[in-house]
């Protein structure tokens, strides 16, 4: 089987570079790693130290950051490398400053991870939350370098439960211990023999608590907000735009919206404005307007999202029509925001949680999400008690990086 997979991951190399004439996210997939080792040869010296970190996407590298941060302080000597697999992660992050070398992961052949690690020689590696790339961990158990799984997830649907998993099972044998999130990942891998494995949690309560210590103030939001109920939209996708946009144009109700859409392009952004009946901003366009004036702020631009989230009294948080699923609910959590999200949350443990809590409210279709909607907005009460569930549930849950460092 892994012959076989390795046959597969040489046609999907081919395959995307032709994909990539019609798909700008897949021209950058692909030419993001024609340079990899040369850049790598060019930044890491054969006498370097060096630690390897790999996010799959722009999730996982928030996820893993509070141990990145961690380790870089207890091994000032290193080089840390970070690589990513997607372009939503790399292009987004890749001037960090966390990271000395962040590249793009050459795909998984073996001449591609031999090569990789000849250069980079780690003396750990982590990868976060998941993806498991057989050669690079063949390669990593053939030299006994030290492989740790950060915040994994294992579930029964993934390969290593399937009759033709054996290869994936057997790169598995590479991981020095894993830190999963939670008891049924233990207990998954228990099943294939591991005992190598402990419940540390989930890095991202670590992450996201941090964020309260920074400044989040933007002075152009608070001027929005105008001390009006306001209802932050993030990460929004078409599906949750039609229902939020619906709401936005038959409510009555003196409240405000923040918009902040996943996908910022042009035409997307003003199709969207121009779905909007009532007052409409974007942030490209705040520069001498009285934003109180608006009722509506459409975000076309990245990277302030989570200082947005403290202005929030009621947060809606997207993704949840879509796959894989809601996204990051804990950054609204943390601030002690209740929050509404789309019916497909089932992989995310955190969103989970919330729902059961009664902390955050799963929608299913329009009505719902205008009885949501309404019931938030009309009592403060409810906001309040949904909002400190929230916030609490952030704080009770931290302590994972602690524990990975610890046991490292």
């Amino acid at each position: 089987m892994l012959f076989i997979y390795n046959l597969l991951v040489l046609f999907a190399s081919f395959l995307l570079k032709i994909v990539a004439l019609f798909s700008p996210k897949m021209k950058l997939f692909v030419d993001g790693r024609k340079g990899v080792f040369t850049q790598l040869e060019q930044q890491i010296k054969p006498t370097d130290k060096t630690i390897w970190f790999h996010a799959a996407s722009l999730g996982e590298y928030e996820q893993g950051l509070p141990v990145i941060e961690k380790i870089k302080q207890q091994f000032p000597g290193h080089k840390i490398v970070l690589t990513f697999f997607s372009p939503s992660g790399y292009e987004v992050r890749k001037n960090n400053a966390v990271a000395d070398v962040t590249v793009y992961l050459p795909m998984d052949t073996k001449d591609n991870a031999k090569q990789f690690l000849d250069i980079i020689h780690p003396e750990m590696v982590f990868f976060i939350k998941y993806e498991y790339w057989p050669n690079y961990l063949n390669d990593l158990k053939k030299r006994d370098i030290k492989t740790y799984l950060i915040s994994g997830i294992l579930r029964k649907n993934q390969a290593f439960f399937k009759w033709y998993g054996g290869f994936y099972r057997k790169a598995l044998d590479a991981f020095t211990y894993f830190f999963v999130q939670n008891e049924s990942s233990k207990k998954l891998l228990q099943q294939l023999g591991k005992s190598n494995v402990i419940v540390s949690g989930d890095t991202r309560f670590d992450r996201v608590t941090t964020i309260l210590e920074k400044d989040n103030t933007l002075d152009f939001i608070a001027q929005f907000k105008d001390n009006t109920v306001t209802i932050v939209v993030g990460s929004s996708w078409p599906k949750d735009e039609d229902f939020i946009v619906n709401f936005i144009n038959s409510t009555a109700l003196n409240v405000k919206f923040i918009i902040a859409p996943h996908n910022i392009k042009d035409d997307q952004i003003q199709k969207l404005k121009n779905s909007i009946s009532r007052k409409t901003v974007l942030f490209s366009e705040k520069e001498n307007k009285n934003l109180a004036d608006f009722d509506v702020f459409v975000i076309d631009t990245i990277g302030i999202l989570t200082k947005i989230y403290s202005y929030a009294d009621i947060a809606y948080v997207g993704g949840g029509f879509g796959n894989p699923g809601v996204h990051n609910v804990l950054e609204p959590a943390t601030f002690g925001v209740p929050i509404v999200i789309g019916s497909n949350y089932s992989h995310f443990a955190e969103a989970i949680a919330l729902v059961n809590m009664e902390a955050c409210t799963a929608i299913n279709n329009q009505k719902e999400l205008n009885e949501a909607f309404e019931n938030l907005i009309r009592n403060e009460d409810i906001r309040h008690e949904k909002g400190h569930m929230c916030s609490t549930f952030v704080q009770m849950n931290k302590g994972a990086t602690q524990m990975i460092v610890s046991r490292i």
